[in-house]
């Protein structure tokens, strides 16, 4: 096909005897026959670390990603867990500070009862990273880019060339961005992450994970491993549905990205704002570092904080009425949420902060809702 996004609307294009099906069936078998002989004619041998209902998804992302292998997993926290679980007990991580609450939460849970050595650094901070990198062996380097909730930006590649240098494996978290936006292993990453519950699959219907490798390493080999026996698996209609939601990756992050854009530019001026954190405003610091590692747009998360505190971002997420209360990113429909609150104590979030999932709604309809949620 002439394009990625062609293969991705067409979900690889595979069109099946006897019906000629355009969009592929739901495969539910749980295990497969053997021959006379005792061999798997079609395979498959159970549907644990191999259904068929992985395929075509698994294949879509791995194009997408530039990757030699692609993995689903029943979360993205799931598949984020079993990388580190297919490290050796006392492997040292690199982690950043701002990173995905719960993940951040069992990293140090995991450093508390000596599974695993833990230092962390700042998201954009090269130079400190060089630092952590340098002071002790380490294992595995996690990145996210750009970190939720507050949207730092860490330069990939040369993160990447470091983490290279002293002998550790990069993994980056890119659901934010895409593979529409970045594509980490072209930048240097070893494997990239991704809760496909958010974008890839996008329609608030799906909780899935993927995992993409540049090379089919000993790391990933033991990703697999994990996979089965830990069984952190998706089921058959889930893997469906994502295949059907990256079907429209494409238009909907170019959609949520334009909005975001316009939601940020405008907000920036609101008198009720303190400040809006967007990569894609030229005020934001980790601008430059997105420009040159994201194309065509800078993702649909931003988060706004409030002059007036706590008090009054609580407020504003109680007035908006076309915007959801709602935890969760990257659908269809635009969402809020008092970020601090809800990741409770040892939350590093501002309390003043509100983050925003941009949806595809005419922006004028979202940019009214915020206005009047904002109003004194």
């Amino acid at each position: 096909m002439s394009s990625l996004e062609t293969l991705t609307v067409h979900g690889l294009g595979r069109v099946a005897d006897p019906y000629r099906d355009i969009v592929p069936p739901i495969h539910l078998a749980s295990t497969f026959e053997r021959a006379a002989d005792g061999s798997y004619p079609g395979g498959r041998v159970y549907a644990r670390d191999g259904s068929p209902a992985y395929i075509e998804a698994e294949e879509v992302l791995r194009r997408l990603e530039g990757g030699a292998q692609a993995l689903l997993f029943a979360s993205g926290h799931a598949a984020a867990t079993a990388v580190l679980q297919a490290l050796e007990p006392g492997d040292r991580v690199v982690a950043p500070h701002s990173m995905y609450w719960a993940l951040r939460k069992w990293l140090l849970d995991l450093a508390e009862h000596g599974r695993i050595q833990l230092a962390f650094y700042d998201n954009a901070d090269i130079d400190g990273l060089r630092a952590q990198l340098a002071a002790a062996p380490t294992r595995l380097l996690w990145i996210e880019t750009p970190a939720n909730p507050t949207w730092e930006v860490t330069d990939i590649r040369a993160a990447a060339a470091l983490a290279r240098e002293h002998g550790a494996a990069t993994v980056v978290d890119s659901t934010v961005a895409t593979p529409v936006l970045c594509q980490p292993l072209a930048l240097g990453a070893d494997i990239v992450m991704h809760s496909a519950t958010k974008y890839l699959n996008g329609h608030s219907d799906v909780v899935a994970g993927a995992l993409a490798t540049r090379e089919d390493s000993p790391l990933w080999q033991r990703i697999r491993v994990m996979r089965n026996l830990g069984g952190g698996i998706l089921g058959p209609f889930e893997a469906w549905l994502l295949l059907r939601g990256m079907r429209t990756l494409h238009l909907r992050v170019r959609a949520a990205c334009a909005n975001a854009l316009r939601l940020a530019a405008e907000l920036e001026a609101h008198p009720a704002i303190a400040q809006v954190l967007y990569p894609g405003l030229p005020s934001h610091p980790g601008h430059v570092a997105a420009a040159a590692q994201m194309r065509g747009g800078f993702g649909g998360m931003l988060s706004i904080r409030l002059k007036d505190g706590e008090a009054k971002a609580r407020d504003v997420a109680a007035r908006v009425r076309v915007f959801k209360r709602a935890t969760s990113l990257g659908s269809v429909e635009s969402l809020i949420e008092h970020r601090a609150s809800v990741e409770g104590e040892g939350s590093r979030c501002p309390p003043d902060l509100l983050r925003l999932s941009v949806g595809i709604e005419p922006a004028d309809d979202l940019l009214a809702d915020l206005r009047q949620a904002l109003a004194d």
